[in-house]
């Protein structure tokens, strides 16, 4: 037996990883954190580069000019005409909610992903292991043959064979039904105060989310809308370039717009996912803005409960992720709940999406109608 001896190099942790495989991981992140500008995150790398020499790692033939060329050449990023400057393809967009999908469910347990099973059994998709008595309407490919041929040949015999109606057995099932949800991601201010980056986080989950529903839950609707001193609905495509601005936190236009895109859609479930990590701060009052910035303003607060009762009445779910610890804002989490009666999650960012997609995967308590 042979041994040979080599300086160690992290490139062996990589898994023998390209060099343009690895310095494109860090490209996605470093452009999702610039908003989409290709030219602040490659700037970014250069800075990188020449305090960690990154490329240096890899082989002395292949620098950051090699990866922007193969960028370009795999067609990651190109030159617009009108801006005069490098910008994003759909392919980088597309591979950035990809990698967001992968890193979350990597944090996940392992669990099954199919449609959105309910409390309610009987006619339905996936078969269960439980059996029960036939009814009229049960679809015969349920039928539990050994367990019907054994209730039959307790009064019968194989010579003088005689199947009776509640004889047959058949297997119970799980419903799966499809489910409307609307995604609202706070892009206040305080998303990035504190020297806590809050938005990168809430921008992967939302990135995972929409792309586990487009590749997973087919028939599901997911919606996206951003709020700040305003809300507005965003495309799934913009979700990797979302930015915090200087924005108040206005929770009751957010949730308005959410409920009026639900109201539109003809979906059994319809539910409204809120990331956020502050108060409600701002509302729209006779066409300006009413702002207060200094503890809960009952004014504020009370129109976003009346809201919540809204969405209520409309059967509309309101499941917050409080992504904050101070204990007068979950004070306002838990009036909002309680007029909803929806849920609540009080997360850390490395929590967030574990908490999300569970809730999403595992919803077992809505009905079919």
């Amino acid at each position: 037996m042979h041994f040979r001896y080599t300086q160690w190099s992290d490139r062996f942790n990589r898994g023998q990883q390209s060099p343009f495989d690895t310095l494109f991981n860090l490209f996605q992140e470093l452009l999702s954190i610039s908003g989409g500008d290709v030219s602040q995150a490659l700037r970014w790398m250069n800075q990188i580069d020449e305090e960690y020499k990154v490329t240096d790692q890899f082989d002395e033939n292949y620098g950051l000019g090699d990866f922007i060329q193969e960028l370009q050449e795999r067609g990651y990023i190109k030159h617009d005409q009108d801006q005069q400057r490098m910008v994003p393809t759909s392919k980088t967009g597309k591979s950035i909610r990809r990698k967001a999908l992968e890193e979350i469910f990597s944090q996940l347990k392992k669990g099954s992903v199919g449609g959105h099973k309910t409390v309610h059994t009987g006619k339905g998709l996936e078969r269960q292991p439980e059996t029960r008595s036939w009814k009229h309407g049960d679809d015969t490919a349920h039928i539990d043959s050994t367990g019907t041929l054994m209730n039959a040949l307790k009064h019968t015999s194989l010579d003088q064979f005689n199947l009776r109606e509640d004889d047959i057995e058949v297997y119970n099932t799980d419903h799966h039904t499809s489910t409307a949800t609307v995604l609202l991601i706070d892009l206040s201010h305080s998303m990035i105060l504190y020297g806590e980056d809050r938005i990168t986080p809430a921008k992967k989950v939302a990135m995972a989310l929409s792309e586990m529903i487009s590749g997973s839950y087919e028939k599901d609707s997911l919606d996206i809308v951003a709020f700040g001193n305003r809300a507005w609905k965003i495309e799934m495509k913009e979700l990797p370039y979302l930015k915090v601005g200087p924005y108040h936190t206005n929770t009751l236009q957010a949730l308005e717009m959410a409920r009026h895109i639900l109201q539109r859609k003809k979906f059994a479930n319809k539910q409204i996912f809120m990331i956020t990590d502050g108060k409600p701060s701002c509302m729209i009052e006779n066409g300006k803005f009413y702002k207060n910035s200094f503890g809960l303003d009952r004014k504020i607060v009370n129109k976003v409960l009346d809201e919540a009762v809204k969405c209520k009445r409309d059967q509309i779910n309101i499941t917050t992720f409080m992504i904050a610890r101070d204990p007068y804002l979950q004070n306002f989490v838990r009036e909002l709940t309680k007029a909803n009666k929806g849920r609540a999650y009080y997360s850390s960012l490395d929590e967030l999406g574990g908490y999300i997609f569970e809730d999403y995967i595992r919803n077992r308590r809505k009905n079919v109608r």
